[in-house]
């Protein structure tokens, strides 16, 4: 591994566990149901989550586009946009050790596609806000992964060289576009996984 001086995270099935399913399940839904309506907020074939990430379009409009598709699932799908709050599950132990990599010198960064409104409400209590140096999020600057142009924005604002980032990112295409950039990057495949990386970093061990 490349001398590596930042440290660059994703947020969502990185840092934060997301219980969607059950969050629904909660609501009164069983199982089938909640995957259904799940899958089709996330999966939506016009990308109306992707586009609630960018944050050009407000989180009321973009609810009231999903209502006005999925009229059967209008109250539940207002609820659950609403309620985001209800989603994340912390993951102390990786940000532990995120909080030992800053100990250790390095610089921590947040890379991730996110509305305003959720990124606020999934992130008010976790610890590792109190170790980032800096962070991009898609809807500060309408751009998200795996376009080149926010791994751009992030080490333009920075001032970080591409070469001595170390970038982790649950989904593929983000890891392959980081790379493509220049950037060093892993994907995430379990909390498991990113333990083990992230304790071989502090050691001072290889992941590659």
């Amino acid at each position: 591994m490349k001398q590596v001086k930042n440290i660059i995270f994703d947020v969502g099935d990185v840092l934060l566990s997301y219980r969607w399913k059950y969050m629904l399940m909660d609501y009164g839904f069983t199982e089938e149901e909640a995957v259904r309506i799940g899958t089709e907020m996330f999966d939506d074939p016009e990308g109306l989550w992707g586009l609630l990430d960018l944050g050009t379009v407000s989180q009321q409009e973009i609810i009231e586009r999903y209502c006005k598709k999925y009229p059967k699932d209008e109250k539940v799908i207002r609820w659950f946009i609403g309620h985001g709050e209800y989603m994340p599950v912390a993951r102390p132990k990786v940000w532990a050790l995120v909080h030992k990599l800053k100990e250790q010198g390095y610089k921590v960064y947040l890379l991730s596609n996110y509305s305003e409104e959720l990124f606020k409400k999934h992130t008010e209590y976790a610890d590792f806000m109190n170790d980032i140096d800096g962070l991009i999020v898609s809807y500060m600057i309408h751009k998200a992964k795996p376009d080149r142009a926010i791994y751009e924005a992030l080490c333009e604002k920075y001032r970080l060289e591409p070469s001595e980032c170390l970038f982790f990112d649950d989904r593929l295409e983000n890891v392959q576009a980081a790379v493509n950039y220049g950037m060093q990057a892993k994907q995430v495949l379990s909390k498991e996984g990113l333990v083990e990386d992230l304790e071989k970093i502090v050691q001072g061990c290889e992941i590659f």
